[in-house]
C-alpha cells in the first residue's frame, strides 16, 4: 500500500517520481517529490541541471587538462584568430551568414562588439544572453533552425534580455570564446550585473529544444532577479543621492554666488565712498592749495606796486573802484602807469574776485588791463584817455 504523502499522485506522476528516485540516488522519496513539485514536475528540466551539476566535477577536470594542452599548442602554432581587428565587422558578417541560413526570423543581434553589450546590459541593468556559434559542430545547424529561431524563444528572448552572437571562427568569438571557456556547441551563457561586476550566472551547453531552453533561461533569470532588483533600488538610492547632494550643491552655491556677490556690492560700495572722500579730500587739499597761491600772489602783486602818488601831484590821477559786492576803493595812480598797476591793485584787494575786468562809463568801455592779442602792451592811463578823477566798475568773471 502506498504511503499517504503518494497517494493523490497521478500515475503519470508517481513514474516521474520513481524515474528521478532511480536517476538522482535520493533515498527519501518526500525529498524527490518536493524537488519535482518545485519545477511543475518538469523532470527533463530538473534532471538537465542535475546531471550538470553531478558531471561538473568529471568535466572540469576533463576541460582544466583539455585548456592545458591547447595553451601550450599556443605557443607552437599561434592561432590567426587571436588577432581582432575588426569586431564590429565580425559580427556584422555573422549576423548575415546567419540570416542567408536560418532566414530573418531569429531573435536580435546586439549590433556591437561584446565589451559594448556588456557595458548596456550593466547600464540597463538587463540580462545579457551570449550565443557562441561552433560553424563545424553537428548540432549547431539544429540548434539554430529549430530553437534559437522558434517564436516562442525568440519572444522570450526580445522581451527580457539582450542577445549578443558571434561564430567562434570569428576573432571577435574566437576572443570571447577564450573569455567564458566553452565546453562544447551549441554555447549559451547568460551574464547580469551580481555584486557590482558583471557575471556569468548561467552556462547552457549541448543541444536543447525550445521548451526546455525557456525553462532553463527563465529558471536562470528568476533565480537571479533578485540581483537585478537590489541593484535597481541601489542605484536608484544612488541616483536620488546624487540629486540631492547635486542639489544642495547648487544651493550650496547659490547662496555662496548670493554671498559673494553681496560682499562684491559692499566693497564696491566701500571703494566708491573711498574714492569720494580722497576725492573731496583731494579737492579740499585743490582748494586749499588754490586760495594758498592765490594769497601768495596777491601779496607778491601788492609788494610789487609802485608806492601811491601825492594828492597834490599834477600827474597824478584819481580812480574810485566800485567792486561787485558794491563796496568802494579809492586810490591814486600816475598818468605814466600801465593799466596793468590798476589790475595789480584790484586783484591784490580781498574783496575783489579771482577773475575780473575793469570797465569805465564815459564812454562805455572795457579797458584793457591785461595783456591780450589786440594788446599784447597794455596802455597807460594817459593812452587809455583816464581823467584825473574817474569812477571805474568792476566786473566779476569767475563763473564764466
Amino acid at each position: 500500500m502506498a504511503a499517504p504523502e503518494e497517494q493523490d499522485l497521478t500515475q503519470e506522476q508517481t513514474e516521474k517520481l520513481l524515474q528521478f528516485q532511480d536517476l538522482t540516488g535520493i533515498e527519501s522519496m518526500e525529498q524527490c517529490r518536493l524537488a519535482l513539485e518545485q519545477h511543475n514536475w518538469n523532470m527533463e528540466g530538473l534532471l538537465g541541471w542535475g546531471y550538470y551539476l553531478i558531471m561538473l566535477p568529471f568535466r572540469f577536470t576533463y576541460y582544466t587538462i583539455l585548456d592545458i594542452f591547447r595553451f601550450a599548442l599556443r605557443f607552437i602554432r599561434p592561432d590567426p584568430r587571436s588577432r581582432v581587428t575588426d569586431p564590429v565587422g565580425d559580427i556584422v558578417s555573422f549576423m548575415h551568414s546567419f540570416e542567408e541560413k536560418y532566414g530573418r526570423a531569429h531573435p536580435v543581434f546586439y549590433q556591437g562588439t561584446y565589451s559594448q553589450a556588456l557595458n548596456d546590459a550593466k547600464r540597463e541593468l538587463r540580462f545579457l544572453l551570449v550565443y557562441l556559434h561552433g560553424d563545424d559542430h553537428q548540432d549547431s545547424d539544429e540548434f539554430c533552425r529549430n530553437t534559437l529561431c522558434a517564436p516562442e524563444v525568440v519572444s522570450l528572448i526580445n522581451s527580457r534580455m539582450l542577445f549578443w552572437a558571434c561564430s567562434t571562427n570569428k576573432p571577435e568569438g574566437y576572443r570571447v570564446s577564450q573569455a567564458l571557456r566553452e565546453n562544447t556547441y551549441p554555447f549559451l551563457a547568460m551574464i547580469m550585473l551580481k555584486d557590482r561586476r558583471m557575471t556569468v550566472v548561467g552556462r547552457l551547453e549541448g543541444l536543447i529544444q525550445p521548451d526546455d531552453l525557456i525553462n532553463q533561461l527563465t529558471f536562470i533569470m528568476d533565480a537571479n532577479q533578485t540581483y537585478l532588483v537590489s541593484e535597481r533600488l541601489e542605484r536608484e538610492e544612488r541616483n536620488q543621492t546624487q540629486v540631492l547632494r547635486q542639489q544642495q550643491d547648487e544651493a550650496y552655491l547659490a547662496s555662496l554666488r548670493a554671498d559673494q556677490e553681496k560682499e562684491r556690492k559692499k566693497r564696491e560700495e566701500r571703494e566708491r565712498k573711498r574714492r569720494k572722500e580722497e576725492e573731496v579730500q583731494q579737492q579740499k587739499l585743490a582748494e586749499e592749495r588754490r586760495r594758498q597761491n592765490l594769497q601768495e600772489e596777491k601779496e607778491r602783486k601788492l609788494e610789487c606796486l609802485p608806492p601811491e602818488p601825492s594828492p597834490d601831484d599834477p600827474e597824478s590821477v584819481k580812480i574810485i573802484f566800485k567792486l561787485p559786492n558794491d563796496t568802494r576803493v579809492e586810490r591814486r595812480f600816475h598818468f605814466s602807469q600801465s593799466l596793468t598797476v590798476i589790475h595789480d591793485f584790484l586783484f591784490s584787494l580781498k574783496e575783489s574776485p579771482e577773475k575780473f575786468q575793469i570797465e569805465a562809463n564815459f564812454p562805455r568801455r572795457v579797458l584793457p588791463c591785461v595783456p591780450s592779442e589786440e594788446w599784447p602792451t597794455p596802455p597807460t592811463l594817459q593812452e587809455a584817455g583816464l581823467g584825473h578823477t574817474e569812477v571805474l566798475f568792476v566786473q566779476d568773471l569767475t563763473d564764466e
